[in-house]
């Protein structure tokens, strides 16, 4: 008899991690692998070329919960997801990240007795004010299989207490997405359509509360923006569109030189954009993954990161919004001498799915 492998994705990075996982999954005609979309994040993105180049078959389920608050977000999500398990009946729930998806998820699954995979678990920015970090800590509570991106994930969850007979230590499952198209990735040359050069602009992604909901933390970003000296390359999110015009500071925007400010992009022209870059300021988690893969020196616009080891083998530098650490590692790198990639960050990419597959298969036999 067939099993049934439910995988719940929430915004677009959610796919990007399903991927590597439905190509593995395909090679088990015992198992039947089930995309659900719960709606949280609606992407106009999400194309016929999209999945074709992900490789990855559409959600045979929509959800349709759409944005709203956290609790009212998570509650709908659950709602509408118990209703797709009692029809589904899975035998597995594979649920990845940190978004409220993640967790509205997990819980109704294990209320169900459905076992959970939790890909990506263990990683900890040990900052309670992230809805993120609560939904991590959550998850993975709930979960019977953990998939650990990074030595430090193990680490996490052997100190709360886990069984660790349950954590499984993979690598990082976004960089395996990333090698799968690095041929478009290098067929783009983004940097070309907006008349810029190779290696001498900066790419810049900042959506966090806490550096563009308050008027002084978004000025002070602005100020940095201001003192980076390239080129800029600004793919905007909504959120830091909107406070920048409340707060009155896009007539200060406009004014900083080479400052492009464009709407958010497709994955692989931002991906394109990044391997073309010469710096990445960003205060985003994937970033800095993809940053070290890239070997792109990556400035962190925040205090803390769920993902130390791409400060430790990678190219990520936490700065937050400090002009003067910003201005040291500027200065490092007009001079070649910014901080370069280990193999390691190569190596977290490698057979990720793979790993992460055997053993949900193993457990389900």
């Amino acid at each position: 008899m067939q099993k049934k492998v439910v995988s719940v994705v929430g915004a677009r990075p959610n796919f990007m991690k399903i991927a590597p996982l439905e190509r593995e999954l395909r090679k088990y005609e015992h198992i039947r692998h089930i995309t659900v979309h719960t709606g949280q994040h609606y992407d106009k993105e999400m194309s016929e070329v999209f999945f074709d180049q992900l490789g990855l078959s559409k959600p045979e389920r929509d959800l349709g919960v759409g944005s709203g608050g956290h609790g009212e977000m998570t509650g709908r999500i659950m709602i509408e997801f118990e209703k797709a398990c009692l029809e589904l009946q899975p035998d597995m729930v594979i649920v990845v990240g940190d978004v409220n998806s993640t967790i509205a998820a997990s819980l109704v699954a294990r209320k169900l007795f459905i076992p959970v995979s939790h890909v990506e678990a263990g990683l900890r920015s040990f900052d309670e004010t992230m809805p993120e970090e609560l939904n991590r800590r959550l998850t993975d509570c709930l979960s019977n299989l953990l998939f650990v991106s990074e030595p430090s994930g193990v680490e996490n969850l052997r100190r709360e207490g886990i069984d660790m007979s349950r954590v499984h230590l993979v690598g990082d499952i976004m960089l395996e997405t990333l090698q799968i198209f690095l041929p478009a990735i290098g067929k783009a040359r983004k940097w070309e359509d907006l008349d810029l050069q190779r290696g001498s602009y900066a790419l810049v992604t900042l959506h966090r509360p806490s550096n563009v909901d308050s008027v002084e933390a978004l000025e002070e970003v602005v100020d940095i923006l201001e003192i980076i000296g390239l080129p800029i390359v600004f793919p905007i999110h909504p959120r830091t569109l909107k406070r920048a015009e409340e707060f009155g500071l896009n007539s200060r925007l406009e004014q900083i030189p080479n400052l492009m400010l464009t709407a958010p992009m497709p994955y692989i022209d931002f991906l394109s954009l990044m391997e073309g870059c010469q710096l990445v300021f960003s205060d985003s988690g994937s970033v800095q993954s993809e940053a070290s893969f890239f070997n792109i020196p990556c400035l962190v616009g925040r205090e803390n990161t769920e993902r130390p080891i791409y400060m430790e083998e990678g190219t990520s530098m936490l700065v937050g919004r400090d002009k003067r650490k910003i201005a040291d590692q500027l200065e490092l790198m007009r001079r070649g001498e910014s901080r370069q990639s280990s193999p390691v960050v190569q190596q977290l990419g490698t057979g990720v799915g793979s790993r992460i597959v055997e053993t949900i298969v193993e457990s389900l036999d």
